[in-house]
């Protein structure tokens, strides 16, 4: 009920009770105040999680994994069948370790070492969290309006390099 309905169902309430009340005295002030407050309640959804750039992408993609929200890590993925792939065998590693290396990667914080722009819609972070301070690359594009992580990049480059790795030919025939 938006907030303009809401005043008007107080009143139309506070006729109606006054209406059956007759003689007897009713403090109808605390009623109103809590009808009132009950019908302007917002929702307690989150809003659509939006990445402005970037570096805002892969910040919030690499909180939410080290925090463990998983969940809300997938939002700022690019949502391909290797990347959820990859975000589920992460999960499960994860939920696997001890608590003690859970609270420390939620308590770390994250480096950014390097970000080179490959085009005004990719570019590559390379980063590091201060429990691990292993330096790992994340591919971020835009998708209409979007950031979102490439997150199987991580694992389809050279450590040291921040190229892809060159397809191998197959030689099974």
């Amino acid at each position: 009920m938006n907030p303009a309905n809401a005043g008007f169902f107080v009143l139309y309430c506070h006729r109606k009770l006054l209406y059956f009340a007759g003689m007897k005295k009713i403090h109808l002030f605390p009623v109103c105040i809590v009808l009132l407050a009950v019908s302007c309640k917002s929702n307690d959804k989150k809003p659509d999680a939006k990445s402005d750039n970037n570096m805002d992408a892969a910040r919030n993609f690499i909180r939410a994994a080290l925090d463990g929200k998983f969940d809300e890590a997938r939002i700022y993925m690019l949502p391909d069948s290797v990347n959820i792939n990859f975000m589920d065998v992460a999960e499960r590693s994860y939920q696997n370790i001890d608590q003690s290396t859970k609270d420390n990667y939620r308590s770390s914080s994250i480096h950014f070492h390097k970000t080179m722009a490959v085009s005004d819609s990719e570019s590559i972070v390379v980063y590091s969290n201060s429990f691990k301070n292993d330096h790992d690359t994340l591919k971020v594009l835009k998708r209409g309006n979007d950031w979102l992580v490439d997150f199987k990049y991580l694992y389809e480059h050279d450590s040291d390099t921040l190229e892809g790795k060159p397809v191998a030919k197959d030689t099974l025939k």
